[in-house]
C-alpha cells in the first residue's frame, strides 16, 4: 500500500461549532466540503493519516516530525476547552522517516519538541475526520523556512517511507489560503490576496503541481498565505503519480481564503516528477545567467566558488577590468538559491584597495559568514544566483520624505548602532517599511532618534 488519497484542507478554528458559536455558518460551503472529505476518508479506512501543519513546530532550516507514542490537545485557546483530542502517533513510520532523512543528510527529524500538544492546524482536520473515523494513527509534521523545492523533496521522502512500510495512508495538507482578501477581514486587504487564491485553486484543482514552484516568495508573503509549503510537501508525496483532482469548495467571506480539494493517486506517470523537471529548468537558467552576467558578477561568482572549494581567498584574476581596479566603493554581494536568500554581505564604504578586492572579500563573506545561514556547501554552487550592488556615496538627509524605496537605499544610525537596507528589494514597498527594517537590522528601537543617509546603487546581474 501507499498514499491512497490526499486532501488540501483549511484550519479556521471558528469552523468548529463550539468555537464559532454560530459564526461558523458564514462558511457553510467549507463545512459541507469538510464533511464530504471526512466521509471519503472513513470509506478508505487508512491505517495512518499524515498531517503537515503550518502551526506545528517550525524551524528555519529543519522539518520537525512530532515524536513519541501519542499527543493530546484542545481548543481551550479558542474558548472551547471541552473539545479535546487524544491521538496515537505512528511511531514506526516516524522513526523510519527520521532514519531515512538522516541517511540522506536531509534536514528532518524529531529533535526539539518538548511540549507534545496538538496545534489547531492539526486539530481542525481531526475534528471532522474523527467524527466519522477513528481507527488510525497520526504522523504530524511541520514546515520549515527552507525553499519550496526542499519542501517537495521532503514530500518525496515521506512517500518513500510510507511505501517501504506498506502503509495505507491518507495525507492531509493543512493550510489556509490568503489572509488578505477583504478590507473588513482581520488582516485587511492586499491586491495579491485574491490573485493568490485564484492561482492556487486553479493549480490544485487540476493537480498542476509543477506550477507550485512558480509562486514567488515575496508574492506569497504579500498575500499572507498560510498553507503553500504544506501543499508543496503534499505534492512531493504524490511525485511520479497521475492524480485525479477535484475542487470541493473555496470561500473568502471572512477575509481569509479556505480551499478544499482532493487528490487521488493513480498509475505511475514519468511526466510527473516535478522536482526533477524543475531542477533541470533552474540549472539551464543559471547557466544562461552565467553566460550573460557582467564582470562584476563573474568576479563575485569566481570568488565564492574558489573559497567554497579551497577554503582560501583567491587573488584578483588577470581578466578583471580596469573599471574595478581603479576605483574604490562599498559593495554588497547577494546570493539566492531557488528564489530564497542564501547569503548577503556588504560594505557601506570601501574597505579594500579597490572595488575588485571589495567584491572578492564580500563574496567570501556572503557564502561563509552571513549569521543567518550555514556556510554554502560545494554541492550548492551550481544552484546559486548571484548579484552585486555597488554603492554610491551616502548623502545625509533630514527626513523620510527625501527617500524613494525604489531609487535609494537607506542607512539609519544612532550612536554606534547602524542599519542599512538596499533599494528596490522584493517585499519592501514603502519608505516606512524600508526604514523600519533598517532600524531592526541595526538594533535601533522604533522611537529612537536617528541620523539618516540615502544612497544609490548600481545593480549588476
Amino acid at each position: 500500500m501507499s498514499i491512497v488519497a490526499a486532501f488540501m484542507l483549511p484550519h479556521p478554528p471558528m469552523i468548529v461549532p463550539e468555537v464559532g458559536r454560530g459564526s461558523e455558518k458564514q462558511i457553510e460551503k467549507t463545512i459541507k466540503a469538510y464533511e464530504k472529505v471526512a466521509d471519503e476518508i472513513a470509506a478508505l479506512k487508512p491505517e495512518t493519516i499524515i498531517i503537515s501543519s503550518p502551526h506545528s513546530v517550525m524551524y528555519a532550516d529543519y522539518f520537525h516530525i512530532s515524536p513519541g507514542y501519542s499527543a493530546s490537545g484542545s481548543f481551550a485557546a479558542f474558548g472551547a476547552d471541552q473539545v479535546k483530542f487524544e491521538i496515537d502517533y505512528d511511531e514506526e513510520l516516524v522513526k523510519l522517516l527520521a532514519s531515512k532523512a538522516e541517511a540522506a543528510a536531509f534536514p528532518a527529524g524529531s529533535l526539539g519538541e518538548k511540549k507534545k500538544e496538538l496545534d489547531h492546524g492539526t486539530m481542525v482536520p481531526l475534528y471532522f475526520i474523527m467524527k466519522k473515523y477513528k481507527d488510525f494513527k497520526l504522523v504530524r509534521t511541520g514546515l520549515s523556512g527552507l525553499d519550496l523545492l526542499k519542501h517537495y523533496e521532503y514530500g518525496m521522502l515521506i512517500k518513500d517511507a510510507v511505501e517501504n512500510l506498506n502503509r495505507k495512508v491518507v495525507y492531509v495538507a493543512s493550510g489556509d489560503l490568503s489572509h488578505k482578501l477583504q478590507s473588513y477581514g482581520p488582516y485587511g486587504f492586499a491586491e495579491e490576496g485574491p490573485v493568490y487564491d485564484a492561482r492556487i485553486m486553479e493549480v490544485c484543482s487540476k493537480a498542476n503541481f509543477g506550477e507550485l514552484f512558480d509562486f514567488d516568495e515575496s508574492f506569497c508573503e504579500k498575500a499572507a498565505e498560510c498553507g503553500h509549503k504544506s501543499f508543496v510537501i503534499m505534492a512531493g508525496a504524490l511525485d511520479g503519480k497521475s492524480v485525479s483532482a477535484s475542487q470541493y469548495s473555496h470561500e473568502d467571506v471572512t477575509g481569509v481564503g479556505y480551499g478544499i480539494c482532493s487528490f487521488i493517486p493513480k498509475a505511475d506517470d514519468e511526466t510527473r516528477h516535478f522536482l526533477k523537471a524543475r531542477l533541470r529548468t533552474v540549472e539551464e537558467e543559471i547557466e544562461q545567467k552565467k553566460e550573460q552576467s557582467d564582470v562584476y558578477v563573474k568576479l563575485a561568482r569566481a570568488s565564492a566558488e574558489y573559497y567554497v572549494k579551497n577554503g582560501s581567498v583567491m587573488k584578483t584574476p588577470d581578466w578583471v577590468a580596469d573599471e574595478l581596479l581603479n576605483v574604490k566603493a562599498g559593495a554588497f554581494v547577494s546570493i539566492h538559491k531557488f528564489g530564497a536568500l542564501r547569503g548577503c554581505i556588504g560594505t557601506i564604504a570601501p574597505t579594500q584597495e579597490n572595488l575588485a578586492q571589495e567584491i572578492i572579500q564580500n563574496a567570501v563573506s556572503a557564502v561563509s559568514k552571513d549569521p543567518r545561514f550555514e556556510p554554502v556547501d560545494e554541492s550548492e554552487l551550481k544552484w546559486l544566483d548571484i548579484n552585486v550592488d555597488v554603492l554610491g556615496e551616502p548623502e545625509k538627509i533630514k527626513s523620510e520624505a527625501e527617500l524613494d524605496v525604489k531609487k535609494y537605499g537607506v542607512i539609519v544610525q544612532s550612536g554606534y548602532k547602524r542599519g542599512l537596507l538596499l533599494p528596490d528589494l522584493d517585499g519592501v514597498d514603502t519608505v516606512e517599511e524600508q526604514v523600519a527594517i533598517a532600524r531592526r537590522k541595526g538594533g535601533i528601537a522604533p522611537g529612537e532618534k536617528v541620523d539618516m543617509f540615502r544612497f544609490q546603487v548600481v545593480r549588476h546581474y
